[in-house]
């Protein structure tokens, strides 16, 4: 009989319960992800003071116990009693879902936290948040407990006569999966925020260790021209400044700085409201769009000599372009509450016209400059046209038909790509052994003899040129670059295999800038994984058998056996040095191996460092070998 459904199985959730049962609805996760999202909910709401000209200074501060203190010198939060809900306003803010100024246009023009939900949400995932208001000559304060209240507000005292609002919280264990903060991710958020808010101060000051305060101050007076400059440091710029475009008289504020240099992958960063939309959106599509129809009209008269038939594409023109485009929407349309798309048709209508016309007017009186961008955009046309033949190498009729594979390559027996696996091994020796060693139904082994072309220093047609390159790229089925299609991925775990040694680790940055630069859905998507084989081998009497893969794991499991046993432990050199029954029980079998699973957490900082370790300038990778070099002394104790 089937089980009665009545008004007794409804469950209704009150107040700020519906946030702690389902968290991920609202900060987009739970794991060091949405930790971080709590801090930049309470960041958002100083900085929508700062957007409405009334702060000048954003204070950050993790306490110990990995608490958060953020302060602004804005208007305050008002402590006058609700008119509707007849409590204290700052309770109303702190416990209401849907309350805030941004729903009132009079209080906020523009605004970051448009859902209404932010700081309310850190409110209800925090064991203890503490809300202090300089307002009015007086200082009130409301305490928090998991969202709820732990009395009224009160009234604590006189202030020294500045405003504004202080919020601390401490993120609750039993929701989160990590509640360490992370300082370069902190301090990069922020960095970025004064980069956008030119003449904004933002302070960071990390005060977890009381021996080793750490403490750092930003401001930017070139506002969007500086960030550039900042991204493209590891580059050589095509020209002296970047291009900085303004415009305030029209609807929405929009403020885009450009600048070309010698790479051959673009970047862009785009923001609404200050608020980093990661997957662009409408005004992205508006900006493209601008840029692809200005350069082409001026390329018709400027094309140099020797290259007036050639054809350019949108693709053409955005090769080494670095862009930042910041635009401030008074009715901003996200994509979920993590805000990571703008969806506002409009905004691609107008960002195209207002954009296109600025841009327009500034190459009229800059002509020289006009000229550099076209020649170099021609020898990308002319290199994609190169490349063209190349390419076709590098596709696949189907993700699952068996023509054009390389010949290398042992492909399983499976035809289901989501529990396919293709193995990436170092060597034909270690490719042998994970041959044998592995389930031939659902596991691809591709060995490579070497290492592969550092793909961040050439371009397409170079790139396609190397045999490894296309043998990879037609194992894997997608593509590559702009037509990269991931519905044809033939295996959903692309695993790297390398020996655990500098040689190995090489490897690894060269095949991850390959997917970085032309096959970025990979690792976007979570399909990219890097195999971890063991270290050492421990054997103690006859049955005992570890596999270590650290030099701690070795010294524990050492000091785990009985006192007086015999044991030998083998050092493993490489891959080639495990027989196929070794490789597989170790490296390949799922349910005894580990990996790591590879995912961008910041693509500027992903983008710096490819640029740095891999690209032409050798001054930046030197300084960073300099910097970094006594980590791996002081681990070798050297």
């Amino acid at each position: 009989m089937a089980e009665e459904y009545s008004g007794s199985n409804i469950t209704v959730l009150e107040g700020l319960e519906a946030v702690r049962v389902r968290p991920a609805m609202y900060i987009g996760s739970t794991d060091t992800r949405g930790l971080h999202h709590l801090v930049w909910e309470v960041i958002d709401n100083s900085i929508d003071e700062a957007l409405a000209g009334f702060c000048t200074h954003i204070e950050i501060e993790v306490l110990p116990g990995n608490g958060i203190r953020v302060t602004d010198n804005g208007r305050g939060i008002p402590t006058d009693i609700h008119p509707k809900e007849h409590i204290g306003t700052i309770e109303v803010v702190m416990t209401k879902l849907h309350a805030g100024g941004k729903f009132d246009s009079n209080s906020y023009k523009v605004s970051a936290g448009l859902h209404g939900v932010g700081v309310s949400c850190v409110n209800a995932l925090s064991d203890k948040l503490i809300v202090r208001v300089r307002r009015n000559g007086r200082v009130v304060e409301q305490e928090f407990a998991r969202g709820v209240p732990q009395g009224p507000q009160k009234d604590i005292g006189e202030s020294d006569g500045s405003t504004g609002t202080t919020v601390e919280f401490y993120p609750d264990g039993t929701i989160f999966s990590e509640t360490v903060y992370d300082y370069d991710v902190l301090r990069t958020r922020i960095r970025e925020v004064a980069y956008l808010m030119s003449g904004l101060r933002l302070s960071l000051t990390d005060r977890r260790n009381p021996e080793n305060i750490q403490t750092e101050s930003f401001c930017f007076p070139g506002g969007v021209s500086d960030f550039v400059r900042f991204i493209d440091e590891h580059r050589t710029p095509l020209f002296d400044a970047p291009i900085h475009l303004v415009i305030t008289d029209g609807q929405y504020p929009l403020e885009v700085a450009m600048w070309y240099n010698d790479s051959y992958s673009e970047n862009f960063y785009s923001f609404v409201n200050n608020v980093n939309t990661y997957d662009g959106g409408t005004h992205v599509t508006g900006f493209k769009t601008a840029l692809t129809r200005v350069i082409t009209k001026y390329s018709a008269d400027n094309m140099p000599k020797g290259k007036k038939n050639i054809t350019i594409t949108s693709d053409d023109i955005r090769e080494g372009l670095t862009a930042v485009i910041a635009i401030k929407v008074s009715q901003p349309q996200f994509e979920g509450q993590t805000k990571r798309k703008l969806g506002n048709s409009e905004i691609a209508s107008y960002v195209n016209s207002a954009f296109g016309a600025k841009l327009d007017e500034f190459f009229n009186e800059n002509p020289k400059l006009i000229a550099m961008i076209i020649d170099k955009v021609a020898g990308a046309a002319i290199a994609r046209e190169a490349a063209h033949r190349a390419r076709d190498l590098a596709r696949r009729r189907s993700p699952l038909e068996g023509g054009g594979l390389p010949g290398k390559l042992a492909d399983c027996s499976s035809r289901h790509p989501e529990e396919c696996e293709l193995f990436i091994v170092e060597g034909d020796s270690a490719g042998g052994s994970a041959k044998t060693g592995r389930d031939r139904h659902f596991q691809a082994i591709l060995p490579l003899r070497g290492k592969i072309l550092n793909v961040e220093k050439v371009r397409v047609d170079r790139m396609l040129e190397s045999e490894a390159i296309r043998d990879l790229a037609n194992a894997i089925g997608c593509g590559i670059g702009q037509e990269f299609k991931i519905e044809k991925l033939r295996y959903h775990k692309i695993i790297i295999m390398t020996d655990a040694d500098v040689d190995g680790s090489h490897i690894q940055t060269l095949l991850l800038t390959f997917f970085f630069r032309h096959m970025r859905p990979l690792v976007d998507n979570g399909h990219v994984f890097l195999a971890q084989p063991p270290l050492y081998k421990l054997t103690s009497g006859k049955k005992h058998e570890e596999y270590l893969f650290s030099d701690d794991e070795r010294n524990q499991a050492i000091a785990r056996l009985p006192e007086g046993a015999k044991y030998e432990v083998q050092r493993y050199k490489g891959l080639g040095e495990m027989n196929a029954d070794e490789l597989a029980e170790t490296t390949m079998q799922p349910e005894r191996r580990v990996m790591k699973q590879c995912h961008v957490e910041d693509a500027m900082l992903a983008d710096q460092v490819f640029s740095m370790l891999m690209g032409e300038e050798v001054k930046p990778r030197r300084k960073f070998i300099e910097d970094n070099a006594y980590k791996v002394m002081d681990k070798l104790d050297i």
